[in-house]
């Protein structure tokens, strides 16, 4: 299921990105070929196909380590206090995506309401526009929950720790000189 989730999110971000830049030649093709294909809506979607892709991909980088998160500090601690450090993350990146998919979600049900439109001539339902903020933290809110079921549940320091803590470091490597390249 996993997989199939990861492969669901990185091709849909790969199509969104791929629109993009289709939409993004368009525009380019019009301003210098033919002024009678350049529209004033081209720019507008770009924006909109991005940050749906940026915020669908947020959940692949809570997948793979590389969002927000102490790695300096990490690094320095020994692997069970690595463990700890990544639970608090853990915990503290679920409270703040929960506030971003509650408050999102207000905001996407506000332009709903009012029928908020884009200024522009394609006059874009702007409640489309802003579901990408409560879609992406809510994906990103189910990724740290499964990071913090494996390091409450199924922690091994062999595999789950980050990089080296200088507690490993041969005492002679802690105060060798650089060497010049």
């Amino acid at each position: 299921m996993a997989k199939f989730w990861d492969r669901l999110e990185q091709t849909l971000v790969g199509l969104l990105g791929l629109c993009a830049m289709g939409v993004g030649m368009w525009q380019i093709l019009g301003r210098y070929f033919d002024s009678s294909l350049s529209s004033g809506w081209g720019d507008e979607v770009i924006i909109y196909l991005l940050i749906w892709s940026i915020m669908i991909v947020s959940s692949q980088l809570v997948r793979q380590d590389g969002h927000v998160r102490p790695d300096l500090v990490l690094r320095v601690l020994p692997p069970q206090g690595q463990r700890w450090m990544e639970v608090l993350n853990c915990l503290a990146a679920i409270l703040f995506l929960g506030g971003m998919v509650w408050y999102g979600w207000q905001i996407v049900e506000t332009g709903w309401m009012l029928d908020e439109r884009s200024p522009t001539e394609l006059s874009f339902p702007m409640y489309l526009y802003y579901l990408a903020l409560p879609v992406g933290s809510a994906l990103m809110v189910v990724r740290y929950i499964i990071r913090l079921v494996r390091y409450l549940a199924a922690f091994d320091p062999a595999t789950m720790t980050i990089g080296h803590s200088l507690h490993e470091v041969p005492a002679d490597m802690m105060n060798a000189p650089e060497k010049a390249p």
